[in-house]
């Protein structure tokens, strides 16, 4: 068996949050394109579906949308629950779910603040706990986190240090849980996205003005795309990453590097 096919994915099954749209919906899509079936799960469950049936229908996987509140305990057992009674088990969990809120830390209120910690740092703690939590009793799996650059870095200009914040906790969180979890059969690593060009952020009127700003300190001088960011999380899901757990893999066009 050469390397591709042992990269394959064929009888595996998990999870992606945050996957009806961007890198979530990206990765999902590798994920499937690789053999595995793929839960989409998001908070807007209209779009999941949507998403589910194009990917389904693009790869000839089990495909299927759930809906689920990163930040709720409730809904995140739920939805485990709902991958469980679908597929029989958790092979990979792809936490990704996220959102940023660009206030000056003067002004930022604590709803804001709180917010974004919920969602980026609580509810990947929520879903890596309940995924790890099946993983463990399997006696296998691997855990992916969606952490960023800005976990490393303070980006410039906009200001938005609650999101900086939790994604310093994700990278942190994933090394905890990886050594807890290391000689149990439970992978957890990370990924750190640079900028990545998704549709929310080429849309975004706030944004767009400081595409160019970016560009300018970037050295390969551009956005990242969701499609480069696919290798990484199928290689993750897969056995040929056995070895890999505790690492976070910044995917930013060297942007971190200097």
């Amino acid at each position: 068996m050469n390397i591709l096919e042992k990269m394959r994915l064929d009888g595996k099954n998990g999870f992606v949050t945050g996957a009806a749209r961007g890198i979530g919906k990206a990765t999902a899509t590798a994920l499937a394109e690789a053999g595995a079936d793929v839960a989409i799960v998001d908070l807007d469950i209209a779009e999941a579906e949507k998403t589910a049936k194009a990917i389904g229908e693009a790869t000839g996987r089990d495909v299927f949308a759930v809906q689920a509140d990163v930040t709720d305990p409730a809904s995140v057992d739920q939805f485990i629950q709902a991958v469980l009674d679908r597929f029989g088990a958790i092979d990979f969990a792809h936490c990704n779910a996220g959102i940023c809120i660009n206030a000056p830390a003067a002004e930022m209120t604590y709803e804001q603040w709180k917010k974004v910690i919920d969602v980026n740092l609580n509810g990947v703690f929520l879903t890596a706990q309940a995924a790890g939590k099946v993983m463990l009793a399997q006696g296998h799996g691997s855990i992916i986190n969606t952490a960023s650059m800005s976990g490393h870095i303070v980006n410039v200009p906009q200001p938005q240090c609650a999101y900086n914040a939790s994604k310093a906790g994700v990278i942190m969180l994933t090394k905890s849980m990886a050594v807890e979890w290391a000689d149990r059969g439970v992978r957890v690593n990370s990924i750190s996205p640079g900028y990545i060009g998704t549709e929310l952020v080429l849309s975004n009127q706030t944004l767009i003005p400081l595409i160019d700003k970016w560009n300018a300190m970037a050295p390969m001088h551009r956005m990242g795309t969701v499609e480069e960011l696919q290798s990484i999380v199928v290689y993750l899901a897969g056995d040929t990453a056995g070895f890999t757990t505790g690492a976070d893999f910044s995917i930013d066009g060297a942007f971190t590097a200097f």
